[in-house]
Parts: structure tokens; sequence; C-alpha cells
């Protein structure tokens, strides 16, 4: 049915898509009115003219008589300027209600597909003059954008493409390009990255296409339990850092900050470090603990350790031996009062001694360690220092105690 029309209004104009025309006319028994008055006259079935299909663009429909509509689409990284639906208009000279439309490389804008193109302003022709272009990539949180260039050309050091990893004009850039080279795959670490685009007012080129695929954003690997030592860090996502420290007595062998690396594997720019006690060092700390080498595993075989314990000077050192069990004679601890061996011995220790403790006249002590091949141990010295008048007598320096006690 072409239309109906009833009361006193004017039906609108009627055309008919084939060579006939039915029409019907009904009227009921009560009021009687003046009816209707109609002409109507041949007009060719001729089709709308074929529309043009955009460049890079595409058109759906190939039929074009009266009412037929007429769709068109973009290819990816275009955005179409005009109405992607056109019908063919009746009359007796047929056009459609509205011109096609043109597919064009736009300057900027946000895209949130999970997959998509970008392209420079008037691609694949050359980009205009004096253009600053930003378009945002926002995908879901957890995700980032896999960036790769397929064609690429810009004004060398004065036309360039900046990949910024987040939404502002201060985020991080993760790549900034120039020239004819192509770049190579970015791996953006934000569920939202800024693609830049600068032209000056010379010299135009092709400019740019890249593609871009989101990928779920993995956290590296978690780093504890980190044997004898503690990690600080928020989290382990992309871009993220953690640092590493020693329990006292303990040194950081590696790397004390580690960063979440980019990439679809997640990993530490650096191996894990892990905490060991040295054999042997230069100690400077007011107070601490020096342990056996493995410790609290059993010592190694075959050790010379020499460590030297050096307090601000005017103080005196305590030492006291938390743990010893070494295999006695043949593994032992000699001390001596000062930072040589020619200083007075303040004792050996070995096996179970029954003296644990010692105390030196000056700020400086000397601790040598030596273990045969055979059978292991273990040992634990805590020390602190004293703080030394010059009537002789030494102070205990601890944050909770204070005790006189005279020195040595």
């Amino acid at each position: 049915m072409k239309g109906s029309g009833s009361g006193t209004t004017v039906p609108a104009l009627l055309n008919s898509t084939s060579n006939q025309l039915y029409l019907h006319f009904y009227s009921d028994i009560s009021v009687s009115a003046a009816g209707f008055h109609l002409e109507y006259k041949t007009v060719g079935l001729s089709s709308c003219p074929e529309p043009a299909v955009p460049g890079n663009g595409l058109k759906i429909g190939e039929r074009y008589l009266v009412n037929d509509v007429v769709s068109f689409q973009c290819e990816p990284g275009y955005a179409l300027q005009g109405h992607s639906h056109i019908s063919c208009m009746p009359g007796t000279v047929r056009r459609w209600n509205y011109p096609p439309p043109l597919c064009i490389a736009q300057c900027g804008g946000t895209t949130e597909e999970m997959e998509g193109v970008i392209l420079s302003p008037g691609f694949p022709g050359n980009y205009p003059s004096n253009m600053d272009c930003s378009w945002r990539i926002s995908l879901p949180v957890g995700f980032g954008a896999h960036i790769q260039f397929l064609n690429f050309s810009t004004e060398p050091n004065h036309d360039f493409i900046e990949i910024r990893n987040g939404p502002y004009d201060t985020s991080n850039v993760i790549g900034r390009f120039s020239g004819t080279e192509i770049p190579g795959s970015l791996l953006s670490t934000s569920h939202e990255t800024t693609v830049y685009f600068h032209s000056d007012h010379s010299q135009n080129k092709p400019g740019f296409k890249l593609e871009y695929q989101a990928y779920e954003l993995q956290e590296c690997p978690d780093p504890e339990p980190f044997a004898n030592g503690i990690v600080r860090g928020a989290g382990y996502n992309v871009g993220q850092s953690v640092s590493f420290e020693c329990l006292p007595g303990y040194q950081l062998i590696g790397h004390p900050v580690l960063t979440c690396q980019h990439g679809t594997n997640r990993n530490w720019d650096h191996p894990l470090p892990r905490c060991e006690v040295p054999c042997g060092g230069n100690i400077t700390t007011q107070n601490g603990t020096v342990y056996s080498p493995g410790f609290p595993n059993q010592y190694p075989n075959s050790q010379d350790c020499t460590w030297l314990i050096t307090v601000p000077a005017g103080y005196g050192i305590h030492l006291n031996f938390t743990l010893l069990q070494t295999e006695p004679y043949n593994d032992f601890i000699t001390i001596w009062d000062g930072p040589q061996q020619t200083a007075p011995q303040l004792g050996m220790f070995t096996g179970n001694s029954v003296k644990k403790s010692a105390q030196s006249s000056s700020n400086q002590i000397l601790m040598k360690f030596h273990s045969d091949a055979a059978n292991g141990g273990i040992f634990a010295i805590y020390f602190y220092g004293l703080y030394c008048s010059l009537s002789s007598l030494c102070f205990n320096f601890l944050p909770h105690d204070f005790v006189a006690c005279r020195g040595v």
C-alpha cells in the first residue's frame, strides 16, 4: 500500500513503482461529504544514477529505483563525512536525497575499539601543514595497546609522531619518530594511550598508517618471599618498581631496585637479588649483628673471613655471642682490640666457649673467622658502641638502656 487518506487533510504526493496503480474508495451509511478530486500523470520508472563509491570506502546496495536505499562504510582508520544512507527520491527526475559521502582521515579523535587503525590527516595523500593532532586509544582497564606501523614518511626532524603512555600531554613518551624509517612496534602499559602528530609549515609527506591491538596487562612474578630481606613496593604491574633491603648482618647481592618491563611476557628488568652473609667486610654502623657465612645454614668449609668494625671516635665496642656452635679448636674466631692483628688479642672463641663476650678499649675491633676442611657450624655476634669519657668510663649507648660500665 502506497498510502491512505481520510478527513479533510490533503494526502502527500504519491508515486507508483510499477505500470499499475489500484485506488479503492469506501464510504459508510452516515455523513456524506464532497469527496475527492485527484490527478495523475505518467512518469518514467528510470532509476537514480549509480552513486559514486567514496575513496577508501565501500557501497552496500545495488538497487537504485525509487525508495531504494544505498549505504556506505569506510575502511578502518577513515571517518565517514556525510550521510551513511541515501534514498532514491520519487519525482519526474530521479535523484538521491543526499549526495554520496566521503571517507577522510581526520586530525585526531577517540577510539574505544579493541583493535583499529590510525592515519595521518589526508592519508594516503600528503598531510597538510601546521597540524597538531591527538588521537586517544581508550581501552578497558587492564589492557594496553600493541602498536605497529605499516607506513611512515614525514619531514625529518620537523614533522613527528609521539606515542604517549597515558591520556595527558605530560604522560610518559614511549616513542618519538620522524623521517622515513618505519618505527618498530611498541607496547603501551596503560589502558589509555595517546598518539600525537605535529607538522610544521613546510614539506608535506604521506605521513603514517598504524594498527593497534589490545593486549592484557599481566603482572610481573611476585618477588616474595624474599629470604632474609624485605620487599618494598605497591604493585607488580608494568612500569612499577620494587626495592629490596636485607636484614641486619646480610648483604644484598644484585640490583636493589627492579622495574616490571614492557612486553607480552612480563618480567623484571634484572634477576631477583638475594641476601647473603658476606665473608668479612668493613662495618661502620653503631650496632648490628655479624653472622657466619651461609647463616642460618652451616658455614662452608675452608673459610677465612675478616671483619673490621669501626664506630665513631670516643666510642668503644661491646661484642656478645648470641649463638656459637663451631668445630672445637679447628674452627675459631679471633678478636683483636684494634684494626690490625698486631693489636692486643681480646680472645679466641671456638666450640661452645664459656666466654661469650668481649669489649674494646678503642673504636675499632678486628675479627677473623677460620674454618678447616671438615665439619661445619654456625655463629651470630651482636655488637654495639659504648660511649667512653676521659675518666675511662664507658656508657652503653643502646636506645632503651643507659647502663654505666667500666672500660677495659
